[in-house]
């Protein structure tokens, strides 16, 4: 259950077949079924989630109940309220399994005594940090600077499977558009084609 983790790391830092055996015993493994929540909204958010396997979301619910994707988090990646981590503050998230979901679980007090005995896997989380800062940072810009298609042409570059495996009013949420204009837009781009 651990692969996706054991190629995440060593696609940032060298770690040792030991090392990577003592980093294991600090995670907590956990099945989501879908739709099933790993943290709701107001809730201490207590875990930073790996995905090993499945696709989870994190969204926001406006004061009208209408729901905003903040991210999604794939086989390999991370998921978590990181404020609500890191300050132990109330979550403005709720994270939900979009599939049915394998996780590695880590608190925040195995998370400090894993970087303080492990300093390698405190530079990968380092690492990850900085990512995921520039992919803020990318996010925030084409959010002011580019068009709907522009958008949803960047988003099925990157991450092609996403159209088969997220529900369309998901993406339309992540991307800031009515499910309408998606569906414009992705008319608009198969008549091109």
């Amino acid at each position: 259950m651990y692969e996706q983790l054991e190629k995440s790391i060593r696609e940032k830092v060298k770690i040792s077949a030991e090392e990577f055996e003592l980093c294991k015993t600090f995670f907590i493994p956990k099945k989501l079924r879908k739709k099933q929540t790993l943290l709701l909204e107001g809730d201490v958010c207590t875990y930073n989630a790996f995905i090993e396997k499945g696709i989870l979301r994190s969204y926001a619910t406006d004061e009208k109940g209408n729901e905003h994707v903040i991210q999604f988090a794939f086989e390999g990646w991370w998921i978590s309220d990181l404020a609500s981590f890191l300050q132990g503050s109330n979550s403005t998230h709720t994270i939900e399994a979009i599939e049915d979901s394998e996780l590695l679980l880590l608190t925040y007090t195995a998370r400090e005594d894993l970087m303080s005995k492990l300093p390698v896997f405190e530079t990968y989380q380092r690492i990850l940090l900085q990512n995921a800062f520039i992919a803020f940072q990318s996010r925030v810009n084409a959010a002011l600077n580019s068009s709907a298609e522009e958008k949803y042409l960047k988003l099925t570059s990157a991450y092609p499977d996403i159209i088969a495996r997220v529900p369309q009013h998901m993406i339309a949420s992540f991307l800031g558009l009515t499910p309408e204009t998606l569906s414009r837009v992705r008319k608009q781009i198969s008549l091109r084609r």
